[in-house]
């Protein structure tokens, strides 16, 4: 049987061998850019470059299965291969500012290659890491508020190229600062199609004669999402609590945002944070007080079928009898869920939401 293009991800070690001094591409013909391949900055960027694509182009995730995408940096001169291929698709923000150093090279000296940022022209929705947003209004929508037509009346105006600077940019006409920015965007279903048919925007401004294919292919995607959309709304409107507790680091703040539920974490936004005693001991007695009987949990810190220390103190110290469920942030993805051909919608429904629909207490 022949593996599908998706259970061919890589884990990186191929991208990352070539070169020994980063940035250095004097041996890299600036025409000889490949728009047959491309690179993705972590999974979800992967899937949704493949799902745009389809056959036309085989995109490449170089961070290694089992890996979270952001905070990530390549061990070698991953913009040579990169240089060689014709597409490059990642967040200009500093969580990924390895990916960010790859763009400001491409775009200085490599125009064959396409660079598309995607979260160009969500400014006035992204989050800062305070969980205010960053520009503009980001409120909870109706399903009539981000249908389809919509969607596409609202968005069809963006730009796609990204400015030559980074952190502090200037994109039509405005100016923004991305480093306060709550970078998890794409665990939002609704502008994550928005990020979709920016990749399908960039692509088919690079790729005209596939133009249609792009935008055929984001379309359809993109319905998916909706109805993925629809399952958390219709989860939240049954959930019987609006509060959960999930034992890992802040990073599911733009579901909560757009579902209007609470998400509570001992842990800061940062994954390397380590939680306080008495930001333990707060969670336990929210787990006491409000009956909780599902806390959630990061499977990238699942370690030999165990539950992370902080899972195992939590139902430890509470008062009567909890579970515990992962959800995924889905910024990697894990060998199991690669088996299965697991993209981001998949992982949504298969890991996310029944673990919400537990921790909700959803009928």
């Amino acid at each position: 049987m022949n593996p599908t293009r998706r259970a061919l991800l890589r884990g990186g070690a191929g991208a990352l061998a070539a070169g020994t001094v980063a940035g250095c591409l004097d041996d890299i013909d600036a025409t000889n850019a490949d728009l047959e391949t491309g690179y993705a900055a972590f999974f979800t960027l992967w899937d949704w470059g493949q799902q745009v694509s389809g056959d036309a182009i085989d995109f490449e995730n170089p961070v290694g299965t089992g890996q979270p995408g952001h905070g990530w940096s390549p061990s070698g001169d991953l913009t040579r291969n990169v240089a060689d291929a014709g597409a490059f698709v990642y967040f200009d923000t500093p969580e990924f500012s390895w990916a960010q150093d790859i763009a400001a090279t491409l775009e200085a000296d490599y125009d064959t290659v396409a660079v598309i940022d995607g979260l160009e022209g969500l400014e006035g929705d992204l989050l800062g890491w305070d969980h205010e947003v960053d520009a503009g209004a980001h409120a909870h929508e109706s399903e009539d508020d981000h249908s389809n037509d919509s969607h596409e009346d609202d968005h069809s105006g963006h730009s796609h190229d990204s400015g030559d600077g980074h952190g502090d940019e200037t994109h039509d006409g405005h100016d923004h600062d991305r480093s306060s920015v709550d970078p998890h965007v794409w665990l939002d279903p609704v502008l994550a199609q928005d990020i979709v048919d920016t990749i399908a925007s960039g692509l088919a401004d690079a790729d005209p004669d596939n133009a249609g294919t792009y935008e055929d292919n984001a379309a359809a995607y993109s319905d998916d999402l909706a109805a993925l959309d629809q399952r958390f709304e219709d989860l939240v409107d049954a959930a019987t609590r609006q509060v959960a507790v999930f034992a890992g680091h802040d990073s599911f703040t733009y579901l909560q945002e757009r579902y209007g539920f609470e998400l509570h974490t001992p842990t800061g936004v940062s994954p390397q944070e380590e939680p306080s005693q008495d930001a333990i001991s707060e969670t336990i007695d929210l787990v006491d007080e409000e009956g909780i009987e599902t806390i959630l949990y990061s499977p990238f810190e699942d370690r030999d079928g165990q539950y992370p220390p902080l899972v195992n103190t939590i139902i430890r110290d509470t008062t009567h009898e909890i579970d515990a469920m992962p959800i995924t942030h889905l910024s990697g993805t894990l060998a199991k869920w690669q088996e299965r051909d697991w993209g981001y919608l998949e992982q949504m429904e298969e890991i996310n939401v029944p673990a919400f629909r537990e921790a909700l207490d959803a009928q």
